[in-house]
């Protein structure tokens, strides 16, 4: 199969808007023009002086659209749409009728949308709109589980393709059938910023970010699995050091509430390796088709990397590397030093597992008071009621409290503790308000953007064998979160 093609989608509620819109486009294949929507709508003045061919689409109400007038003004439209020479017209399946596109360049796509679920009768569907004399068939319906998005891979397989099919998965958790089209038979993948389908992401994220045209059967693809999982920095991170090695290779985000389902759809997928991330980093832990291999996953029952090795997954804890960069890279010894964590969570686990094997004197407190003294009683530490006070050599919020876009949250009132440091493990924004508050009581303060570039070069030596540009890593990640708020 060729090289996918992109699909910038455009709406708009006014022809000025819409031609706007249209001439922005940068960096994709195809422009498909919502028409549906436009309240001055002229179609020959949508596709006319279009930089890239034009796939006209005049969407109904009844199939997920803004088109609420009648089937014989939608024809009217789409036949100023091919006298102007768009490129394509999307047709929907269910309108039971095609275009006379005799003597023109138009092309004939028909399209199946299902909001609620991928359809049982999948493949019977595609086979009647090739029976139409679709050049191309489009096929999308919503999945709630990243394993449902498989239906769609199945089903391709089955009807056979020759360039002629788009496969679509809408929601968050079918975004891979968006980023690897090819495995997922389709021709093209759809883009954009306006939210017109749900789980649409970015052309510009699709070229710079995941470089979507230069995946091939032969590339090496990576994930980072959990729920949820848009927060995550980690695709800016590897992709953009997968690019500055020159490696063919691309780290996507997958959906996933369960391992199981997570180390299905990776082995159904060809990946290579994945990033664990929350609810998911114990689930690995005693699975038939898991070999932990380092002493913290096995030590502490949580995993947050796993790597491909023939039939089975080996797996690591690497968060610990990770967290303890940050004082590494200081100087900065642990032994004897009273180190409070605050949480109960997997993250505060590997906190506390971490300075605890640095020698350090370790306390545990969280609003789950029983989960925090059993937590403690486990890795032989000290437990405290919440919340904590007094004074400490290092604090570290090992809670998601204060994360984007909830950026004014704190753990907990900081001018209740004092510390000589203060280590939060968000990272999004670097400065988070516990960090701020901290420093005004005197402590130094570290983000959690060194343990998330830590444990991220860590995962890619441990996949690819080779020593990633950590600065690279750095700025991507630094870029990804300011462009988060922008």
């Amino acid at each position: 199969m060729p090289q996918p093609l992109i699909v910038e989608t455009v709406t708009a509620t006014s022809m000025a808007e819409l031609r706007a819109r249209r001439d922005a486009v940068v960096g994709a294949d195809l422009i498909e023009l919502r028409l549906d929507g436009v309240q001055d709508l002229d179609a020959a003045g949508a596709v006319t002086g279009s930089p890239l061919p034009t796939i006209v689409t005049c969407r109904p109400v009844w199939e997920g659209g803004r088109w609420d007038g009648d089937e014989a003004g939608r024809r009217r439209v789409m036949a100023g749409a091919v006298a102007a020479g768009a490129a394509y017209l999307d047709i929907e399946r269910r309108a039971g009728w095609v275009p006379d596109l005799r003597g023109s360049t138009t092309r004939l796509i028909v399209s199946d949308h299902d909001f609620m679920a991928v359809p049982s009768d999948l493949g019977a569907r595609i086979r009647e709109m090739r029976r139409v004399g679709a050049d191309v068939v489009k096929v999308a319906a919503t999945v709630s589980r990243v394993s449902d998005a498989l239906r769609f891979r199945d089903v391709a397989r089955a009807a056979g393709t020759d360039g002629d099919l788009v496969c679509i998965a809408m929601g968050e958790a079918g975004v891979l059938s968006r980023l690897l089209p090819a495995r997922f038979g389709s021709c093209w993948t759809y883009g954009g910023d306006t939210g017109a389908a749900p789980g649409q992401v970015s052309v510009s994220a699709m070229n710079q970010m995941y470089r979507v045209r230069s995946v091939s059967a032969s590339t090496v693809v990576y994930g980072v699995a959990g729920s949820p999982i848009a927060h995550s920095a980690s695709p800016a991170m590897h992709n953009a050091a997968f690019q500055a090695a020159g490696m063919d290779a691309i780290y996507v985000p997958m959906l996933a509430t369960t391992a199981a389902e997570a180390a299905m759809v990776a082995e159904a997928l060809g990946f290579a390796g994945l990033s664990i991330t929350a609810p998911l980093k114990a689930g690995w832990v005693g699975r038939r088709d898991v070999d932990g291999d380092d002493e913290p996953s096995t030590r502490l029952g949580v995993v947050n990397t796993v790597k491909r090795v023939g039939e089975r997954w080996a797996a690591r804890n690497l968060d610990i590397a990770g967290f303890l960069d940050a004082f590494d890279t200081r100087a900065m010894s642990l032994a004897g030093k009273t180190a409070l964590v605050l949480g109960a969570g997997g993250a505060a686990r590997a906190a506390a597992w971490a300075l605890a094997e640095r020698g350090a004197r370790v306390t545990i407190s969280a609003r789950r008071d029983e989960v925090a003294t059993t937590m403690a009683s486990e890795l032989g530490v000290a437990a405290i009621a919440w919340p904590p006070s007094g004074s400490w050599d290092v604090v570290v919020n090992a809670t998601p409290v204060g994360t984007w876009p909830r950026v004014d949250d704190t753990p907990l009132d900081a001018h209740t503790l004092h510390a000589a440091v203060a280590y939060d493990l968000v990272y999004n924004p670097e400065e988070t308000t516990f960090l701020r508050e901290m420093r005004a009581t005197g402590a130094k303060g570290i983000g959690g953007l060194d343990m998330l570039v830590g444990q991220a070069a860590r995962q890619w030596e441990w996949w690819t064998g080779q020593q990633p540009d950590t600065q690279v890593m750095r700025a991507a990640a630094r870029a990804w979160i300011h462009g988060q708020k922008e």
